[in-house]
């Protein structure tokens, strides 16, 4: 996946979710949303689903700096991360902001998202 990084990992799923959680919030991020993929499938269609979350990560400071910026960048916040479980593995993905970022056509928004992509990227090398 070339607009994430991601990561196939040797645990379960609720533990994967609680270590992105930890790692997210070392690097200054909260989790403001938190969609059950799973749930919301089996509530609006009745499918059976695998497990999958979508966290809606956020960096107070960062998003202050991008909104000051650009005031439209709330289309592309906050960090989308996430985790699921596919054929006995759990997998975590995270966007990566540069190319999130790149279709917007303001410089000072570049080495912001380097920045935050900078922490994501330490956030999906500290899982183990």
């Amino acid at each position: 996946m070339n607009y994430g990084f991601t990561k196939e990992l040797e645990r379960p799923f609720a533990a994967t979710v609680e270590a992105v959680t930890e790692a997210l919030k070392k690097e200054g991020f909260g989790i403001l949303t938190k969609v059950d993929v799973k749930e919301k499938f089996k509530e609006k269609l009745g499918v059976d689903f695998r497990n999958y979350v979508i966290l809606g990560a956020c960096n107070p400071p960062s998003a202050f700096k991008a909104i000051e910026a650009e005031e439209n960048i709330g289309l592309m916040l906050p960090c989308n991360v996430i985790v699921y479980e596919k054929a006995g593995k759990t997998s975590v993905g995270i966007i990566k902001p540069t190319v999130a970022m790149g279709m917007i056509d303001n410089n000072a928004l570049k080495p912001l998202a380097l920045e935050v992509e900078a922490k994501l990227k330490r956030v999906i090398d500290s899982l183990v």
